[in-house]
Order: C-alpha cells, then sequence, then structure tokens
C-alpha cells in the first residue's frame, strides 16, 4: 500500500478527474478498504478540498467547486501548458488580466521542478510572433517543446512532413525558431535536404525525432524568423491581399487587428489597412469589429462576400424571421 501523502495526491488526482466516483471503485483502484478511503477523504477535506459524499447502495463521492481554490495536482503537461497560458496572457493575448496572470505565474514557476522549467523557457525563447488565439489546427503541446528545446539546444530534427498539396516527405532540419501567426504555428528551418531555408506549419508534422546532433547555427535570411514566414506566405498562391481604407485613427484600428494585420496612417482621422488571408471572411468580419465606415481597394470580391455576410446576418434578426413567419 501506498504511503498515506501519496495515496492522498492519488486520490485527489482521481477525483480530478471524474464527475463522480462509485465508493468501491474509487477504493479499488487506491487498493484500500471502503474504512480507509473514508480517512483519505476526511484528509482532503481538512486541506479545503469540498468533497462530497454519496450514501447508499449507489454511493461515491465527487469533488464540488468549493469557496476557495484549494492547491491544484497537476501532471508534467497539464503544468507546463498552464505556464504556457499565464505567459501569453501577461502578455496582454488576453485584455484585463495581464496583472493577475503575472503574479499566477510567479506562483506556478517558483514550485515548478527544474526539468519543467526548461521546458516553458525554451518554448517561450524560442518563439516569436503574437500568440495564436484563434480556432486554428491543434498542436500537441509535446510536439511544440520538443520543437523548441531542439531550437534552443542546436539540435537537428527528422521528422515526416505533409505539404500543402498532400505530398509526404523525410525532412532532416536544423531548427532555428518557433513562429505563432495568425492561426498557427510555423518552424523556420534550415532544410538539409533541400540546402535552403524553410518555413513548416507544425501542425503537419509526424513522426517528429531528435537526433542528439548539433549544429552551428546559420545567418537567417530575413529581419527575424517571423518576417521569414510572413514572406512565404504572402507569396502563397492562395493567398489574398486585402487593401482597405478605414475612416477611423490608425490607433483605435491596430487596437483591433494590429496584430493581424498592418495599419498605416494617412491623416488623422483615416488609416489603410492591410492583410493577407485565405478567405474573404476575416477581412469582411474584422471591419465590423472596428464599426467605421471604409472603402475597399482590393480585391473586389471583398464587396460581395461582406454584402453576403450582411444579408446573412440581416435574415436572422428576430424581426426578419417573424416576419418571415
Amino acid at each position: 500500500m501506498a504511503n498515506t501523502s501519496s495515496r492522498t495526491l492519488r486520490l485527489l488526482s482521481l477525483l480530478q478527474t471524474h464527475r463522480f466516483w462509485p465508493g468501491d471503485e474509487l477504493a479499488d483502484r487506491l487498493s484500500v478498504s471502503a474504512r480507509t478511503l473514508r480517512r483519505d477523504i476526511d484528509r482532503l477535506r481538512e486541506l479545503g478540498y469540498p468533497v462530497e459524499a454519496r450514501r447508499g447502495i449507489e454511493g461515491g463521492y465527487q469533488l464540488a467547486a468549493g469557496a476557495a481554490l484549494p492547491p491544484l495536482v497537476l501532471d508534467d503537461d497539464e503544468a507546463v501548458a498552464l505556464a504556457i497560458g499565464l505567459r501569453a496572457a501577461a502578455q496582454g493575448a488576453v485584455a484585463g488580466i495581464e496583472e493577475s496572470s503575472v503574479r499566477a505565474l510567479a506562483k506556478v514557476a517558483r514550485i515548478m521542478p527544474p526539468h519543467l522549467r526548461r521546458r516553458v523557457d525554451a518554448l517561450r525563447s524560442m518563439t516569436q510572433g503574437p500568440a495564436t488565439w484563434t480556432n486554428g489546427p491543434n498542436v500537441d503541446a509535446g510536439v511544440l517543446t520538443t520543437v523548441a528545446q531542439a531550437c534552443r539546444d542546436e539540435e537537428r530534427l527528422r521528422f515526416a512532413y505533409t505539404a500543402n498539396n498532400g505530398e509526404r516527405s523525410a525532412r532532416h532540419v536544423e531548427p532555428h525558431r518557433l513562429v505563432a501567426l495568425g492561426h498557427r504555428w510555423y518552424l523556420v528551418a534550415f532544410d538539409l535536404g533541400r540546402n535552403d531555408w524553410r518555413s513548416f506549419r507544425v501542425d503537419r508534422f509526424d513522426n517528429l525525432r531528435t537526433t542528439g546532433m548539433r549544429f552551428s547555427p546559420r545567418e537567417l535570411p530575413a529581419e527575424d524568423a517571423v518576417a521569414f514566414v510572413r514572406a512565404g506566405l504572402d507569396n502563397l498562391p492562395t493567398r489574398r491581399r486585402v487593401e482597405v481604407l478605414v475612416h477611423a485613427p490608425a490607433a483605435t484600428v491596430t487596437s483591433v487587428v494590429g496584430r493581424w494585420a498592418t495599419v498605416d496612417e494617412v491623416d488623422a482621422t483615416t488609416c489603410r489597412l492591410r492583410m493577407t488571408v485565405e478567405n474573404l471572411d476575416w477581412p469582411a468580419l474584422t471591419l465590423g469589429a472596428v464599426g467605421a465606415n471604409f472603402e475597399v481597394i482590393r480585391p473586389p470580391e471583398l464587396l460581395d462576400r461582406i454584402r453576403e455576410l450582411g444579408d446573412l446576418f440581416t435574415r436572422n434578426t428576430p424581426d426578419a424571421r417573424s416576419k418571415g413567419a
């Protein structure tokens, strides 16, 4: 039988994974008697965890919401994810919680084991570009930290890669930086097989592995990794260049779209908005979020998409639906 402290932590971990645990199943998981389980539940309550009990044949336990937040039990991946999220929030990715995020991050960092702190620091120091707070493709946190550590340690990587046209190939690279841009993660690296610099979408990696082989850093042919990725995206045939004259101060527009677009001041009340996108939904909705008059310079299809979305929203207002009925 495990000692009392480790068993209590195991019990807490189990309670955090299920909404309700039957008592006999929980005792069986911990290899203890029902009496010992009750004592362990009481110990958690003394520590501030609100564990509710249900009596009878179908009795059991569940962890309820409490009046205060007791200590949390996190596995390695959860701790890394928490620290990364707090770093992004502290940098203003979510408005209004920067200060509290810094305080929370300081508490997490203070108790984080050295090996986890190194993972978090690698991902932070080896990532450039704004945070990705949109509905992009999922990327495994373990893949991100592995790539970040390889960038930091100057260690070559191998992986299978699926290109935009569906073609798969084996890649052997010298990783330079991770870039969080728009709603995707990219790796900027020197491709040894192509003898040239490339940017790779991390969500298209498969069978990623480190090689243990170190390399001497090369000079990137761009101002920085973000500029390198942007240049490659702008040259893709599927990308659309958008240019709009917005009748609002540049600072006002930048506060809404500054992460994802270029905003140049024309005069005190007008600015020029430029974006490169895969489809026209994003700029149409962005202009709506700005809430100012505008003139579309290019492409003309953007006006068509704005009209389509406007018609869709209008048809689904309560007044429009009642008339249709």
